[in-house]
């Protein structure tokens, strides 16, 4: 008897586990149905599609086992899928059934205004100001959400209506964001994501009593139309490159223009047959990676990143050292962790396969919630540029490791990382890429005055140019379904010139999914300049935070300052 968690075999749920031990609560896994009958408080941390939830919920024999246990009135808390499960449907997989506990449908949300997955921190406003507990949710608070589709706030139908709780808005659109009703209580967000905050709703809810968290009051049914503006926030993401140094330990390193070893003066020698090698610095070491992440969590970093640049990432699932590190840093930062590195199909050294979505597994398993695909995204777009399509993009084939785990896990847990570099041209260039010429402004760097330029893409941490574009590549993963695009700037990584603004706008007027800027900050004004001259939604530093030149909170004091809407601790 007790509380038990419900895994349907996709998606993070390891960070949920580990949230809950860091709160003190014990717990155990619904492993067959007749779990179900001990189960007094039941946790499902959906995470994924819709429809392989459904599946996986079916498969596992655990779908009627479910729905039954809802309806005996004990206990129950959704996460995310888990909210969207009680629904009827989503568009998102049509053909699945929900549970149809809450009488209404699950939509896709409109790009028209906005990126589309809804994916940072935004604001929760009650349906009852007046009510004491709000479940452990507070108005000043940011909840970290991730998700394409959203249910609807109908407050004209009284039957969907007495589910609300809270509601959000994002661009124009007001939806649910947390639904109560006697023992069920669900939200859209990820709390064992929104770090502090987050783990305040956790804990509220686990520490009332098992017959509190089975009756809950009424919530007044009252028009919510949308405001102005939204409480989305801009994100900070720290990254950190992984790699060995050349004693085997595993560090953060970070380069400049994409070299990872320290700058040294030339020397050569001489081997008795003539041959000349150059003698290299040592990779940088700026150090550990999960004390990094635990300190960029500690004040108040949005997101994380681990890129394995590691020889071990030709054969991920045996880099187990890597994956430790990734178990480690989400026993300890509560906020999203995004893992890159040789998430791609590949072969063991003995020989066995494993597929891109396999690999991917293991990482979501060790407690990643995103990961990140960059080499192997720009062959699939080349791919797919060999099959036409009316829109000019061309089509995927099914195959991509982009397309398997959008599939399985939903857009919003595949990023591709983007790694363009500058490809000077005659103004008067008539070529392939006259569309995404860039031009130099008169009154911008002397060296770029008069020049044009277009951006190619790279693969192998950009060593090897590619017959490619940055809008062909943004456009193409967009189509197979990335859910946000990591946008790097081989130019100006390392330099502290700040963001390439030309390219990042070249890359927002191409697509409508979520875009994190990366490459070139050296202060905390940079951070103004591309939240207020581009609208991503996130920019990335590395460098300069691993280095101590520019602190976090510095960024974020920056920011407020710009009235740029940012979370805060």
């Amino acid at each position: 008897m007790g509380l038990y968690l419900l895994d349907y075999g996709a998606g993070n749920v390891q960070s949920l586990a580990n949230t809950l031990k860091k709160l003190g609560h014990d717990f155990q896994w619904i492993s067959s149905p007749a779990d179900f009958g001990k189960a007094t408080s039941l946790i499902f941390p959906g995470v994924g599609a819709f429809g392989s939830a459904i599946d996986g919920l079916v498969s596992r024999g655990l779908y009627e086992p479910l729905r039954e246990y809802i309806a005996s009135g004990k206990p129950y808390l959704g996460i995310c899928i888990g909210m969207q499960i009680l629904f009827r449907s989503s568009l998102e997989s049509p053909l699945s059934k929900g549970l149809g506990i809450i009488p209404s449908d699950i939509g896709l949300f409109s790009n028209a205004d906005k990126s589309v997955p809804h994916m940072g921190w935004n604001s929760i406003e009650f349906l009852d100001p007046e009510e004491k507990t709000h479940e452990g949710l507070e108005l000043r608070s940011s909840y970290y959400f991730v998700h394409s589709f959203r249910a609807a706030y109908e407050w004209e139908r009284a039957e969907v209506a007495q589910w609300a709780h809270t509601t959000t808005q994002y661009g124009q659109e007001v939806f649910l964001s947390t639904v109560r009703k006697g023992n069920v209580f669900a939200c859209q967000f990820h709390p064992e994501k929104s770090g502090p905050a987050g783990l305040k709703v956790l804990d509220a809810w686990l520490r009332q009593s098992e017959a509190e968290r089975a009756t809950s009051p009424p919530t007044p049914r009252i028009a919510r139309p949308p405001k102005p503006h939204d409480g989305f926030t801009k994100r900070i993401v720290a990254c950190m490159d992984v790699r060995s140094n050349d004693d085997g330990d595993l560090v953060v390193t970070k380069g400049d223009q994409y070299d990872v070893r320290e700058r040294v003066e030339s020397t050569e020698t001489s081997s008795e047959d003539g041959v000349r090698a150059r003698t290299a610095g040592a990779v940088r070491n700026l150090g550990k990676p999960v004390a990094l992440a635990s300190r960029y969590y500690v004040e108040g970093a949005d997101e994380l990143c681990l890129m394995n640049i590691t020889s071990f990432r030709h054969s991920p699932l045996l880099d187990q050292p890597m994956l430790a590190v990734v178990r480690a840093a989400a026993e300890t930062v509560f906020v999203p962790l995004t893992i890159g590195g040789g998430i791609k199909d590949t072969v063991d050294p003995d020989g066995t396969p494993h597929s891109a979505l396999e690999v991917a597994g293991a990482y979501f398993r060790a407690g990643a919630d995103k990961v990140s695909v960059a080499t192997e995204a720009v062959f699939a777009v080349e791919k797919m540029r060999e099959r036409p399509s009316a829109d000019g993009i061309g089509e995927g084939d099914g195959t991509s490791a982009i397309e398997t785990i959008a599939h399985a896990y939903g857009r919003q847990a595949i990023v591709v990382s983007v790694d363009p570099r500058r490809v000077y041209v005659d103004p008067a260039y008539d070529g392939p890429y006259k569309d995404e010429l860039v031009f130099g402004k008169p009154d911008g760097p002397e060296k770029e005055r008069d020049k044009a330029w277009w951006y190619q893409c790279t693969v192998r941490g950009g060593r090897e140019d590619r017959p490619l574009s940055v809008g062909q590549l943004v456009r193409g993963v967009e189509k197979l379904g990335a859910g946000e695009i990591l946008l790097n700037s081989i130019d100006r990584d390392g330099t502290g010139l700040g963001y390439d603004l030309d390219l990042i706008a070249l890359v927002r007027r191409s697509v409508r999914i979520p875009i994190v800027a990366s490459s070139g900050a050296g202060k905390a004004d940079h951070f103004v300049q591309v939240f207020q001259k581009s609208g991503v939604e996130a920019a990335l530093a590395a460098g300069v935070f691993h280095r101590n030149e520019v602190g976090i909170h510095e960024v974020k004091a920056a920011l407020i300052s710009a009235e740029i809407n940012v979370r805060t601790l």
